[in-house]
């Protein structure tokens, strides 16, 4: 059972920007790798994704902000968040799956994080 820890979290003013960390305790080589979030009121909703060959998705609301990236060596991804709106605001939640077509198409995954939350103030 793989085991998912986010880190980075916290409370920020729009325009300001985040990092978040997870750091999975088994092997990610051949795993997608995925950031969800989910606001109060709101569905889940997969904010960007990696696959095993480094391939990235994107919310659009988040195209041209967000950055995904992965360290298989490390069994860790990050996203990092700039130019943050209060619109932003949620629990995110780093996720794993065998593809990242799943976690788009289906919002779901194998392996889920117990979240972090970052919340973005006026």
């Amino acid at each position: 059972q793989m085991q998912l820890a986010e880190s980075g979290g916290g409370l920020v003013q729009a325009g300001d920007s985040l990092k978040l960390s997870c750091v999975a305790s088994g092997r990610t080589l051949n795993y997608a790798m995925g950031w969800f979030r989910q606001a109060p009121g709101k569905e889940r909703e997969l904010v960007a994704g990696v696959n095993k060959f480094d391939f990235t998705y994107y919310a659009d609301s988040v195209k041209g902000r967000f950055n995904i990236t992965r360290d298989n060596a490390r069994g860790a991804v990050y996203l990092q968040m700039n130019s943050l709106k209060p619109e932003d605001t949620a629990i995110y939640y780093c996720a794993v799956d065998a593809l990242l077509n799943t976690m788009r198409d289906y919002g779901s995954a194998n392996y889920w994080g117990r979240g972090t939350q970052v919340t973005v103030s006026s």
